[in-house]
């Protein structure tokens, strides 16, 4: 059974779940950027917290992300997008547009890239700030790999149609 050959009804039903997890994950994304927005340097202090010279009297106006915040912020993710990539995944599975590789690669990267960009923030918070590297490429690529998985699906149910024998 592929997308396509769904009853109307079917479609219509994953085109509306499409359309609401889009809109979360989008509020979810709205979030983001207007909290921390796209600097590297503002994701870094939003987990470690502000450098402050130990040498002046000086103190830090933004302090680094407790621990408790830490472990329910990874924890309310990683099982968030769990439940957003499982029902994607299971549906673009069934997907007739993209086979093969690369359709394996896009059913288990998005649940890689999800585990390394919130592992990712526990090293910017306890080892280094370097670490803001791989939180943006791995949370870019959870997103590309959203709008792929979404995309496919809704280009599927909307406009391929059964070939005619």
């Amino acid at each position: 059974m592929r997308l396509y050959q769904l009853p109307a009804t079917a479609k219509k039903t994953i085109l509306a779940f499409l359309l609401l997890l889009t809109s979360g994950v989008l509020f979810g994304f709205g979030f983001f950027m207007t909290s921390i927005g796209t600097s590297s340097a503002a994701t870094v202090i939003h987990y470690a917290g502000d450098a402050v010279n130990p040498d002046e009297f000086d103190f830090a106006e933004n302090l680094p992300k407790p621990l408790p915040e830490m472990f329910i912020t990874t924890h309310n993710h990683l099982l968030g997008f769990a439940f957003i990539f499982a029902p994607l995944c299971l549906l673009f599975y069934f997907n007739s547009i993209i086979t093969g590789l690369l359709k394996t690669l896009l059913l288990v990267e998005p649940f890689i890239s999800v585990l390394i960009t919130f592992l990712s923030i526990w090293g910017i918070r306890f080892l280094s700030p370097a670490f803001v590297i791989v939180t943006i490429i791995a949370g870019a690529l959870t997103y590309i790999a959203y709008f792929l998985l979404t995309g496919t699906i809704a280009f599927e149910l909307l406009f391929k149609k059964e070939r005619s024998r």
